[in-house]
């Protein structure tokens, strides 16, 4: 399931024995610029298509229903959502205290002022598909509050019943979003970043997505903005010791593998019996989980166990590979 790099002894160039993921060319990147295209040109009746073809599902609309959010809250379990309040506010607080102020500089003959303003609309995209996410809607959606957006756009892929699950709604309503769009992948974020008939563009897209998404966003960069990170497929690194249990580190690899399947899942160490260790939790861990092919598949394509020299080594592999997590 995972494959074993040792660079014990190792005093050469990294990038002659560790491998890179590929920089997507050719069909991905060609396949993207035909949705976009065919969204900007055709509007709801092109999204409507790319749902069709890639969920499987007939969308009567587009924009979720405001009673559909107010409902769905009284339709989950209270202690879940308790727990989605409770995070929210506490997204909430660390943002309030990274709000920026304004400036003002006095010299002779000169005043000079700075100032921040909120966009006013702004996507929020959430992955949807094989999981639920309502952590990354309150990740995206609750910062754009705080910050002052006038209009919240939280964009996520319909699920089997061409329905958006109860508990991505209700995390939406409660970060404060405005609108719920049931479209994903590269014809959302066209959508957002055009405009349609039943959806008008933003002015910012933020939030993760698979290969397709991350593209999408790349492409639309110059209509809207977009940060720089473009999250997703997920990677992630993990270095440890062995003075914690090989379990927990296990499962810090499996969290972000299980979104597969063009994610990224290494684990570094210096201590060699840890190594094994872990590798087995990982194995013993994987054959239990409810998505176990999702793991499986990212561990097949991308996962490595690296054994290094010393913690300086392990790092330099981490700044090496430089990971999302």
């Amino acid at each position: 399931m995972l494959r074993r790099i040792d660079l014990r002894g190792f005093t050469g160039d990294l990038s002659e024995v560790l491998p890179r993921p590929e920089t997507p060319t050719g069909g991905p990147v060609d396949v993207v610029r035909d949705i976009l295209a065919a969204v900007a040109e055709r509007g709801d009746a092109a999204v409507r298509e790319y749902t069709s073809r890639f969920d499987g599902v007939e969308l009567d609309s587009l924009v979720v229903a405001d009673a559909e959010l107010a409902a769905a809250i009284e339709r989950i379990e209270p202690d879940v959502r308790a727990a989605l309040e409770l995070a929210a506010d506490r997204i909430a607080a660390y943002h309030e205290a990274q709000m920026p102020t304004d400036v003002r500089v006095e010299q002779p003959g000169v005043s000079i002022r700075g100032s921040h303003r909120a966009v006013e609309r702004a996507a929020c995209y959430v992955p949807g598909g094989r999981a639920v996410y309502p952590s990354t809607v309150l990740m995206t959606a609750v910062p754009a509050r705080v910050a002052g957006v006038e209009q919240i756009v939280v964009c996520v892929p319909p699920g089997p019943d061409g329905k958006v699950p109860d508990i991505v709604l209700a995390a939406a309503k409660i970060a404060g979003a405005h609108e719920v769009v049931s479209v994903g992948g590269a014809q959302a974020i066209g959508a957002v970043a055009h405009g349609t008939e039943s959806i008008r563009p933003v002015d910012v897209i933020v939030g993760p997505g698979n290969i397709y998404v991350a593209l999408a966003k790349q492409e639309v960069a110059g209509t809207v903005g977009v940060p720089s990170s473009f999250a997703g497929p997920s990677e992630v690194v993990v270095v440890a010791d062995g003075t914690d249990p090989a379990d927990f580190a296990a499962v810090d690899v499996i969290l972000q593998a299980e979104h597969g399947p063009d994610g990224l899942a290494w684990f570094v160490t210096w201590n060699d019996a840890f190594a094994d260790e872990v590798t087995a939790s990982i194995e013993r861990l994987v054959a239990d989980a409810p998505r176990r092919a999702e793991i499986e598949s990212t561990l097949s394509a991308s996962g490595m166990v690296v054994v290094t020299d010393s913690p300086e080594q392990a790092m330099a592999v981490a700044n090496f590979i430089a990971p999302e997590h």
